[in-house]
């Protein structure tokens, strides 16, 4: 078993319940009421800036170029596909401009924000990659649930964003970062659960993050 595996087990409780999350149960069978997809989607916007800056501090911390160019791939495809379903999304939903850039941001948003911005300050490759993939790969997870294209939902607002993270594409750069983290396995019992700690962290965030999804917008 390698290391992305062990501690994906170790927090396999809020793992499983992030993946098969309410939430995701709405998005996949289209019946997720706007309200709550523009909550969503507000809040998750607000995380673009320091996700695309970790893409970066993987790039300059990654320990050879073949690695770098797998980043700098990512960072460009991120810049472009999931910043145009956000705005496509945000004029169809009628999102003000101010709640694009600066709304109010809720608890779960605010410490994942702050989760991804320590990794980013801490310049440790394997805490980068832990905050990486547990944000990339329990995404494919959930986004597995959709089946056969033919099954998604018909809205694009919903199937795109299956689509996004469930796609050939999607697949092999979630099982490359896997293999990243594996191979920089930390040695020192000190850094190690360091790391690990941060992984713990990302996914009970991501957990937290589906909960206000649904309760923030039931009270808004």
């Amino acid at each position: 078993m390698g290391f992305a595996k062990e501690l994906r087990n170790q927090s396999a409780g809020d793992w499983d319940a992030a993946v098969n999350h309410p939430f995701v149960d709405q998005l996949l069978d289209g019946s997720l009421p706007d309200e709550q997809l523009r909550h969503y989607l507000v809040q998750d916007y607000q995380f673009c800036d320091a996700f695309t800056a970790l893409l970066g501090q993987a790039v300059a911390s990654a320990p050879s170029l073949p690695s770098r160019l797998v980043f700098a791939g990512v960072l460009g495809a991120f810049a472009s596909d999931e910043n145009t379903y956000f705005q496509d999304c945000f004029n169809e939903l009628d999102v003000p401009e101010t709640d694009r850039t600066t709304p109010a941001l809720g608890p779960a948003t605010r410490d994942f924000d702050d989760l991804m911005r320590k990794a980013l300050a801490s310049r440790s490759y394997p805490e980068v990659l832990a905050v990486l993939l547990v944000a990339e790969w329990l995404y494919g997870d959930w986004a597995a649930r959709a089946g056969d294209p033919t099954q998604w939902p018909a809205e694009p607002k919903h199937a795109e964003w299956i689509r996004l993270h469930n796609n050939p594409g999607y697949n092999a750069w979630v099982t490359w970062l896997r293999d990243e983290f594996d191979a920089v396995e930390p040695s020192l019992p000190q850094e190690r659960n360091r790391v690990a700690a941060v992984f713990a962290e990302a996914v009970r965030l991501e957990r937290a993050f589906f909960d206000a999804t649904l309760t923030s917008a039931a009270i808004s």
